[in-house]
């Protein structure tokens, strides 16, 4: 394997391990389409045990699942329930998106995969789990709809990323971390400053 292919199935993995943080059902939704079409030559090749979402009951499940997480995480009061419930779902995610990348797992210690993406998906929820009270008080709830409308959006768009420009979807996640980062900053700089 060359370098240019280990940076993309890294930067990949990194990706959806992100993605996976902020809504879990859809990475490995695409990771499932991309390792199943198209029929002749699909767009990722998962390794083993890895290739079992590709399988139409696992696609099905998958569907089904990411349903019920859309529609409750818009619902004010159930959207926290839900997160308390995703905080184990999504690091799991994670950890299996990133060890489930053919080219990582081939060259990576399977269990530093898994830790990599735990702790990744683990973070990203995190800081979520952090900003979204502050997007409740707020807004007295009524904003929580849109602010896991968003976080549902950038889920897609850097899975898809993930996997046809790797490198790209790696810049943007650093890019998002970066950003949370300095609006938490920003947002307790003010909380000091009217004490």
């Amino acid at each position: 394997m060359d370098a240019i292919s280990a940076l993309s199935g890294i930067a990949s993995a990194f990706g959806l391990s992100g993605s996976a943080g902020l809504n879990a059902y859809i990475p490995l939704l695409i990771v499932a389409l991309a390792g199943r079409f198209p029929n002749d030559d699909p767009l990722l090749s998962l390794a083993e045990p890895y290739n079992v979402i590709t399988s139409w009951w696992a696609i099905g499940l998958l569907v089904v699942l990411l349903a019920v997480e859309i529609t409750v995480d818009k619902v004010p009061a159930i959207d926290s329930i839900n997160d308390v419930i995703q905080t184990f779902v999504r690091p799991t995610a994670g950890a299996l998106l990133f060890a489930a990348n053919a080219d990582v797992i081939t060259d990576l210690n399977p269990i530093l995969a898994l830790v990599a993406g735990l702790l990744l998906a683990g973070g990203v929820h995190a800081t979520k789990a952090v900003a979204r009270p502050a997007v409740t008080t707020t807004t007295a709830g009524t904003g929580n709809w849109f602010i896991s409308l968003v976080e549902d959006v950038v889920a897609f768009f850097l899975s898809v990323l993930s996997v046809l420009l790797p490198i790209l979807a790696l810049m943007l996640l650093f890019g998002l971390i970066i950003g949370v980062i300095w609006l938490v900053r920003r947002r307790r700089g003010r909380e000091l400053a009217y004490e």
